[in-house]
């Protein structure tokens, strides 16, 4: 099974099982999760929700990009449904009746945060990467990704979503990814608790201090350079700005679909403007089934995971021949229209 399902005491456990593709998401495990979920919130036996991943090396790297390759050759209809279903429960989530408590250790990436991140108890340990890398493969970050950066301190949100860089616990936490640090040491015992006690009595015994992340101690550089409103001038203030950690963040940010970095920029302006994560998740539905439809999400993950030459072909090929019109285009509504949540 890629998604288990156990009762232990007063704890419903979900735990990803995908181990050896690092968890990523099936369509078929996020209806599975949806029907228990729905089915646990009327369980009066079941008082807490538990999220974990298998393996030993993270929750989940997100949805199964190959997958969304091929199925995007053939119009993109199965990852349209995928996306539809997937925000759905990202909403469930973010206002599910019990408490939720993700255990976001080790990687935790796109449609893992998306299962996560919007928790009502998140909890991070000094394991945990997390990261939206969507720019890489020619997509823009979803699941809320985009409600969580723009809701980052400062210039936080667009820097990680423009490069694609990751966070560590300390991070995460600080950038509003996470709630609470469990070392992981304290894992075992801290999940083990849930099953007889509530969510605060665990963390009461078993959460921590993080360690310092260091983003915290960059925003100087990063707010002064992100606050631009083109993708262009925050690469030439990167460029200008003398800081070696930026010089090394405009070339991440080059090797990024021009397209893909746009419209990323203008969902993460509009996000700040938007009220609820329901109307952040109908903007990046729109944006992601326009996505399925461009060159360069297949390219993207050709580059990255079929062919790996890590040398895509980007169309447009530079930022100067993305037009507004284009970028534009990502926020209408899609041929088997809107998501409906907002």
């Amino acid at each position: 099974m890629d998604v288990l399902f156990e009762r232990d005491g007063h704890a419903g456990r979900i735990i990803l099982n995908r181990p050896s593709a690092l968890n990523s998401l099936t369509h078929g495990m996020l209806r599975s999760i949806r029907e228990t979920l729905d089915g646990w919130a009327a369980d009066p036996e079941v008082a807490t929700v538990v999220l974990t991943g298998a393996g030993e090396r993270g929750l989940c790297a997100g949805a199964d990009i190959r997958a969304m390759h091929d199925d995007a050759k053939r119009g993109g209809a199965g990852y349209r449904r995928f996306f539809r279903d997937e925000y759905r429960l990202n909403e469930l989530i973010s206002r599910y009746p019990k408490p939720y408590v993700a255990v976001m250790d080790g990687i935790t990436m796109g449609g893992g945060v998306g299962l996560s991140a919007h928790a009502g108890v998140r909890v991070v340990t000094g394991r945990t990467t997390v990261a939206m890398p969507e720019t890489r493969i020619g997509l823009v970050p979803d699941v809320g990704g985009s409600r969580l950066l723009a809701l980052a301190p400062g210039e936080l949100g667009t820097h990680l979503a423009l490069t694609a860089a990751s966070m560590t616990a300390g991070d995460a936490l600080h950038c509003g990814f996470a709630d609470h640090f469990v070392p992981a040491a304290a894992l075992p015992a801290f999940t083990a608790e849930l099953a007889t006690r509530t969510p605060a009595e665990a963390l009461a015994a078993h959460a921590a201090d993080a360690p310092a992340g260091e983003l915290a101690g960059q925003r100087e550089w990063i707010d002064a350079c992100y606050a631009a409103d083109r993708v262009e001038e925050i690469v030439e203030r990167l460029l200008d700005c003398g800081v070696p950690e930026a010089k090394e963040a405009a070339e991440q940010i080059a090797a990024k679909s021009p397209t893909m970095l746009k419209v990323t920029l203008a969902a993460l302006r509009r996000a700040r403007t938007l009220a609820t994560l329901a109307e952040t998740l109908d903007q990046e539905y729109r944006i992601s089934c326009a996505a399925l439809a461009h060159h360069d999400l297949v390219e993207g993950i050709r580059a990255q995971v079929v062919d790996k030459d890590r040398d895509p072909k980007w169309r447009p090929a530079t930022l100067a021949e993305v037009t507004e019109a284009e970028v534009a285009g990502f926020f209408t509504a899609p041929v088997d229209g809107d998501l409906g949540l907002g």
